[in-house]
C-alpha cells in the first residue's frame, strides 16, 4: 500500500531533516554553542539478533543512507522552528540552514551473510558505525533506525498490510483518553515505516478531537517527531536524551560530577524551566539525585562556582540565557531539582521509581507539583497503572508512547504478532573516550563493558534488574526470535 503526502506518492526512505525527535535538535543546539569540535562515535545493536535483514533489505538501505546527503531544512520549515521552538536560538537557526549530512564520509555500513549463495534472500548481520564530529552526526540516530526498520519490513517480513491502522491507533488513543492519560506519541525511532506513523498520528489525532465530545480529561500532548508536529499542527515534545550525559562523560572523563555537569549546561544554553523535563537514569537514578539537588549557579555566582563542573575547552561558559523569561533573576539559591519540571522514567520498576521521587522531593522540602514522563515500552495498561500510582503520590504523570503505536502489526496468513525490530544506535565514544549508560535496569546497560565495570564501582552502583524490562522479550520479539532463528538456520 503506498502512502501519500498532500495527495503525492511517497518517496523511499527519509526525505526531511525534521523527520526526527525534538531531542536530538535540542541537543544539536546545546553542542553548537560549547562543544562544536568533539569527536564521536555511535554504534548499531540489533537486540533481536535472529530477525536479520537480507541482502535485498541491506542493498535498499545503503541505498537510502546515501540520499541522506540529498537533505536539507527548507525555508518552511525553518521558519516553523523559529515561531514554535523558540528555545533554539538565532546561531543554531542560521547554522541548520547551511547544514547537511556526509554519509558517505561518516557512516560505514556492512553485511555478514550467515550463508553466502550471492542471492539477494541471503539473511545477515548488519553492522553500522558513524564517526565524526559530534555537530555533524547527531542527526543520524533517528534516521538510520527508522531505515532500518523499514527495510527489514519491505523485504524481510513481508506478512502485513497498513489495514485498520489508523482506525486502530484511533481506538488506542479514545482508550488512553478516557482514563486521563496525557500522552504523546514517541515512535519514530522503531516505527514500521513512514506511512505506518503518519496513519498512528491522524488516528491520534481524530481521537484527541472527539474527547472534548465525551467530556474525557486526558489529552494529546503532541509527538516528538518534529516533522509530524509541523504537518499535523500538535506541539512537537522533547527534551534531552541519555546522549549529551553520556558525551559530557566520557569528554570530562568523570562520572562523580556528570549529571551535574550536563544540567549545568543544559540550563546554560536554555534558560531555567525551558525543556525542563531531567532524564535520571543514564548512570542510575540515585546518583542522579545527589546532583539534581545541588544548587544551579547563577550569573552571580557562577564564576565562583567549583570548576569540576566545567568542561575543559567548552566555546563558551555555562551561563543562563539573561534574555526574556528564560532568566528568572531569583536571588534566591535554588536547586535544579526545584527549577526542572519534572523527570523522566526510562527504565527499571516504574511504581518504584514513583516511590523513590516522592521521598526525594519531599526530603528536599519541594512542595510544587512535579512531573513524570513515564517512556519505557508502554501500552494502554501500563499508562493506567501508572497514571493511578503517580497521582496518588501527588505527581502529574504523562507517557510517551513508542513502538506500540508505531511498530503494532498482526501477520495476515495467520493472525500472529509481526514483532517490531528491537534495534539501538548508540554513542560509542566521545574524544577517543568509550560512552556508557548503565541506567536502572542491568538489561539496559550499553557500552565498553570494563568502563560500565569501573564507573559502577567509582559511583557505588547498586545493581538492578526488572525481569519486565528484559529488552529481549519486548513487544513479541522473543517468539518472533524463535520462529525466525528456526527458519534461518534450514
Amino acid at each position: 500500500m503506498a502512502g501519500t503526502v498532500d495527495g503525492q506518492a511517497l518517496p523511499d526512505g527519509i526525505f526531511s531533516l525534521l523527520d526526527t525527535d525534538l531531542y536530538k535538535l535540542t541537543m544539536q543546539c546545546a553542542i553548537l554553542k560549547y562543544l562544536p569540535d568533539v569527536h564521536v562515535t555511535y554504534s548499531f545493536t540489533n537486540r533481536t539478533p535472529n530477525m536479520r535483514l537480507n541482502r535485498a533489505a541491506f542493498q535498499w538501505l545503503q541505498e537510502q543512507i546515501s540520499k541522506l546527503a540529498n537533505i536539507s531544512v527548507t525555508r518552511e520549515e525553518l521558519d516553523y522552528l523559529k515561531k514554535t521552538c523558540t528555545f533554539f536560538n538565532d546561531a543554531y537557526l542560521r547554522f541548520l540552514t547551511s547544514f547537511r549530512l556526509q554519509p558517505s564520509d561518516q557512516i560505514r555500513v556492512a553485511f555478514t551473510p550467515l550463508k553466502d549463495t550471492g542471492s539477494a534472500d541471503d539473511v545477515g548481520d548488519v553492522h553500522m558505525d558513524v564517526g565524526g564530529r559530534w555537530l555533524d552526526t547527531i542527526l543520524y540516530e533517528i534516521p538510520l533506525l527508522a531505515l532500518t526498520s523499514e527495510a527489514y519490513f519491505k523485504f524481510c517480513d513481508r506478512d502485513w498490510t497498513y489495514k485498520n491502522q489508523e482506525s486502530r491507533a484511533y481506538d488506542k488513543g479514545c482508550k488512553l483518553l478516557e482514563h486521563g492519560c496525557v500522552f504523546s506519541e514517541f515512535g519514530s525511532r522503531r516505527r514500521r515505516d513512514y506511512h505506518t506513523q503518519d496513519l498512528v498520528i491522524q488516528g491520534l489525532v481524530r481521537a484527541a478531537a472527539d474527547a472534548g465530545g465525551h467530556g474525557w480529561k486526558g489529552k494529546l500532548s503532541g509527538t516528538s517527531n518534529v516533522h509530524f508536529a509541523m504537518r499535523y499542527g500538535i506541539p512537537p515534545v522533547g527534551t534531552v536524551a541519555h546522549e549529551w550525559f553520556m558525551g559530557i562523560a566520557s569528554i570530562t572523563n568523570d562520572y562523580e560530577h556528570a549529571n551535574e555537569t550536563a544540567l549545568r549546561y543544559w540550563t546554560g544554553c536554555f534558560g531555567e524551566g525551558v525543556l525542563g523535563i531531567a532524564l535520571t537514569d543514564t548512570f542510575g537514578t540515585p546518583t542522579f539525585l545527589k546532583a539534581f539537588k545541588r544548587t544551579m549557579p547563577t550569573p552571580a555566582n557562577s564564576v565562583k562556582e567549583d570548576s569540576k563542573t566545567l568542561i575543559p575547552g567548552a566555546a563558551s561558559p555555562p551561563l543562563p540565557p539573561m534574555d526574556g523569561d528564560r532568566y528568572k533573576g531569583s536571588a534566591e539559591e535554588r536547586s535544579y531539582a526545584q527549577i526542572f519540571q519534572g523527570v523522566r522514567q526510562d527504565s527499571g520498576n516504574p511504581i518504584e521509581y514513583v516511590k523513590m521521587m516522592r521521598d526525594f522531593y519531599d526530603s528536599e522540602g519541594i512542595k510544587e507539583k512535579k512531573t513524570i514522563v513515564f517512556s519505557d515500552s508502554l501500552n494502554i495498561e501500563l499508562c493506567v497503572e501508572y497514571i493511578h500510582a503517580a497521582e496518588k503520590a501527588g505527581f502529574a504523570p504523562t507517557f510517551g508512547i513508542g513502538t506500540f503505536l508505531t511498530n503494532d502489526f498482526q501477520h495476515e496468513s495467520d493472525g500472529q504478532k509481526s514483532a517490531p525490530l528491537n534495534i539501538v544506535i548508540k554513542l560509542s565514544s566521545a574524544n577517543g573516550r568509550p560512552a556508557i549508560k548503565i541506567s536502572d535496569n542491568i538489561g539496559k546497560n550499553t557500552g565498553d563493558s570494563e568502563t560500565v565495570g569501573k564507573v559502577k564501582k567509582t559511583l557505588g552502583y547498586t545493581e538492578k534488574q526488572w525481569v519486565p524490562g528484559d529488552e529481549r522479550s519486548r513487544w513479541g520479539g522473543a517468539e518472533a526470535e524463535a520462529t525466525r532463528s528456526v527458519v534461518q538456520q534450514k
